[in-house]
Order: C-alpha cells, then sequence, then structure tokens
C-alpha cells in the first residue's frame, strides 16, 4: 500500500520503499527526543517486563491509576468546594471514564482572573477554551474567556493538589 500512494518528496529521492518517505534531512533532534522518552516511560515501571513493549505497557498502566489518583484527590477537594464548577465528571468514583484534566469555573471571576490569581501562587493552569470552541459557546463560556484547565500528570503531587486547593480557599467565599 505504501507503494502506491502517492508520496510528497523530493526529486532526487527514489520511488523504492522506504526512501520514496523520505522528504530530506531526517529529524535527527526528534528522533533522539523520541527515542529518550521511550526509555523515561519503560523506566517508569522498572523490572516490570523483560521486554521494551511489556515495560512501556505497565508503565502507561501504571501512570494510568496514578493519575486517576490524583484526579479522585482533586475532584475530591473540589466537592467540598461547591462555588466551582466542574465541567464533566465530577464524581470523584468515576475517574475511570474520564482524563485526569480537569476543567473549572468560579462564580466572580474570568477564567483569566483565576489563572492569573494561581500563577502569583506559583500554581500553573490554563485559561481558554482550547480549541474546544463549539464547546465553550454551547456550555455559554465563551464570553466570560471559557474555563480553566487543571492538568494532572504522572509526576504532579498530592501535594500539588492541596496547594491548589488551600489557594482557591483563600479566595472571598460567594453566596
Amino acid at each position: 500500500m505504501l507503494e502506491e500512494l502517492p508520496a510528497y518528496k523530493l526529486r532526487p529521492v527514489p520511488d523504492d520503499l522506504p526512501d520514496r518517505w523520505m522528504t530530506g534531512t531526517q529529524n535527527h533532534e526528534g528522533l533522539a527526543g523520541g527515542k529518550a522518552a521511550i526509555d523515561y516511560l519503560a523506566a517508569l515501571a522498572g523490572d516490570a517486563g523483560a521486554t521494551l513493549r511489556q515495560r512501556l505497557v505497565a508503565a502507561l498502566a501504571l501512570i494510568r491509576q496514578y493519575e486517576q489518583r490524583l484526579a479522585q484527590h482533586l475532584l475530591s477537594g473540589l466537592a467540598e468546594r461547591p462555588q466551582f464548577k466542574v465541567w464533566g465528571i465530577a464524581d470523584p468514583k468515576r475517574c475511570g471514564e474520564r482524563v485526569p484534566t480537569v476543567s473549572i469555573t468560579a462564580p466572580n471571576m474570568t477564567p483569566r482572573q483565576l489563572a492569573e490569581y494561581l500563577a502569583e501562587r506559583e500554581i500553573c493552569v490554563w485559561d481558554g477554551n482550547f480549541y474546544a470552541l463549539a464547546v465553550s459557546e454551547r456550555l455559554g463560556l465563551e464570553q466570560r474567556g471559557g474555563f480553566v484547565r487543571l492538568g494532572l500528570v504522572h509526576y504532579n503531587t498530592t501535594e500539588e493538589i492541596d496547594a491548589l486547593l488551600a489557594a482557591l480557599d483563600e479566595l472571598p467565599k460567594t453566596k
């Protein structure tokens, strides 16, 4: 099939595979970065497999479990703070049905104001619509600036989530 598909290529590149799909000098730094990322992920699994693939599968399973625990911690904390609206699945028991990225809004602050407030406390979050313009419009959030995205990944900690929740607690409560 790769022989039949039209290939956008440099004229001197032969039509034989695999060369016909080479567009010039390879992205060596990208290849090195990709290998480093694979090695990093495989190392997270420790001795969980004999092959690289087994270690990667094990590492990704461990990352998923850990990120679900982080999301449960965050969603539980946000449930105790009803002044913040969680968009999407908010039940901590349903973290297996969602990614560990949580979108919130606050009643008396725009997403930008909340993001700047948290940035002043060295808590990195993002505000906007994140290219989900139709969703943001449909939810009626676009005119206020979208929402705040709290992105959790495997190198975050529960202590960082606690710092976020403490910073949210410092905001004036609304009625």
